[in-house]
C-alpha cells in the first residue's frame, strides 16, 4: 500500500521561489531608460516615461498593433517608439530592406522605416534603430506640453532619422496625420499622446522625504520579521506564534511605551500637588 508523504520545500529551494516569483511580477514594470526624461525648470522636475503602462494603455506609448503608419503622397512611413517593429499584417513590400530585418522579415528590425517610389517601385529607406533613440523637450517654455523622440540610422551613403513630435493629450491617442521631409532621408511627424504629458513633481526639499523614509523603516521590518521567521521555522524548527523573532521585546514595547509616557509626564509637571515638601509654608 502506498503512503503519502508530506510536501516539505527545503530552504535552499524556497529562497529561490520566492526571488522568481517577485522578479516575475515586477518585470513586467521594467522600463526602458531610453525611454525616459527628466526635466528640470526652476523648482519643477518634469518626467516622462513613455514605455510605463497605464491603465487605458498597458503597452505605454507603443503602438498595440506593433507599429504606427502614415502616409503621405506616396511616401509611407512605418515606426514603432522604444521598440522594434512588429508585422502581423501590412508587411511592407519594398526593395532594400536589408538593414530592417531582409526582405523575409521586412520592417521587424529596426525602428523606422520609410518607402518611396523610384522607377514605379517601392524602395526602402531604414531611418532609425531602437538604441539609437534619443528624447528632448518639444518646447522648453512649456516643457509639460510635449517631447520629441528621435532615431537614427547610419547607412553606407547617408545617415538617416526620424523625429516623432509625442504631444500631450489627455484626452485619448491620435496617431500620426502628417509627414514632412527636412533633408535627404531626415523626416518628421507627430501623435498625441496622453504618456506626452509629463508629471510634474516639486523639487523644493530634494532627497528622502518623510513619506519615503517610514516607507523604507517598514519595507526593512516586514524584511526582518519575514526572515526571522522563515529561519526559525526551518532551521530552529519553531512553530506557532513563536516563530516571530524576539518575540518578548515586541510583546513588552506597549508596557515600556505607557512607562515611557508616564515619566516624561511627570518630569514636565513638576512635583504632585498633592505632596508638600519640607519647604512649603504652614499656617497656625
Amino acid at each position: 500500500m502506498k503512503t503519502c508523504r508530506s510536501l516539505y520545500l527545503s530552504p535552499r529551494i524556497l529562497f529561490p521561489v520566492l526571488i522568481l516569483t517577485i522578479l516575475r511580477r515586477v518585470s513586467p514594470n521594467l522600463v526602458s531608460p531610453l525611454c525616459e526624461l527628466s526635466f528640470k525648470d526652476r523648482n519643477k522636475v518634469y518626467q516622462y516615461s513613455l514605455a510605463s503602462p497605464v491603465r487605458t494603455y498597458p503597452y505605454g506609448i507603443l503602438s498595440e498593433d506593433g507599429f504606427y503608419k502614415v502616409a503621405v503622397n506616396g511616401t509611407v512611413l512605418w515606426f514603432q517608439l522604444c521598440s522594434s517593429m512588429i508585422f502581423n499584417h501590412d508587411i511592407p513590400l519594398c526593395v532594400d530592406c536589408k538593414d530592417c530585418g531582409g526582405q523575409s522579415h521586412c520592417g521587424m528590425g529596426c525602428s523606422a522605416l520609410v518607402s518611396n517610389k523610384y522607377g514605379g517601385y517601392p524602395v526602402c529607406t531604414t531611418l532609425g534603430q531602437p538604441s539609437s533613440t534619443l528624447i528632448d523637450i518639444r518646447d522648453k517654455k512649456s516643457p509639460h506640453a510635449g517631447i520629441i523622440v528621435k532615431v537614427t540610422n547610419s547607412g553606407p551613403k547617408h545617415n538617416c532619422s526620424l523625429s516623432v513630435s509625442v504631444i500631450c493629450n489627455s484626452n485619448g491617442v491620435q496617431g500620426p496625420r502628417t509627414l514632412e521631409k527636412v533633408g535627404f532621408c531626415d523626416y518628421n511627424t507627430e501623435l498625441k499622446h496622453p504618456l506626452g504629458c509629463a508629471k510634474v513633481i516639486s523639487s523644493k526639499g530634494s532627497g528622502f522625504g518623510f513619506g519615503t523614509f517610514m516607507i523604507l523603516i517598514l519595507c526593512l521590518f516586514g524584511g526582518y520579521i519575514l526572515a526571522g521567521a522563515i529561519y526559525r521555522y526551518f532551521f530552529l524548527h519553531v512553530r506557532g506564534i513563536d516563530v516571530i523573532p524576539n518575540l518578548e521585546f515586541w510583546a513588552s514595547l506597549p508596557h515600556r511605551a505607557q512607562s515611557l509616557y508616564h515619566s516624561l509626564i511627570r518630569r514636565f509637571r513638576g512635583p504632585s500637588y498633592n505632596y508638600r515638601s519640607s519647604y512649603s509654608p504652614v499656617n497656625f
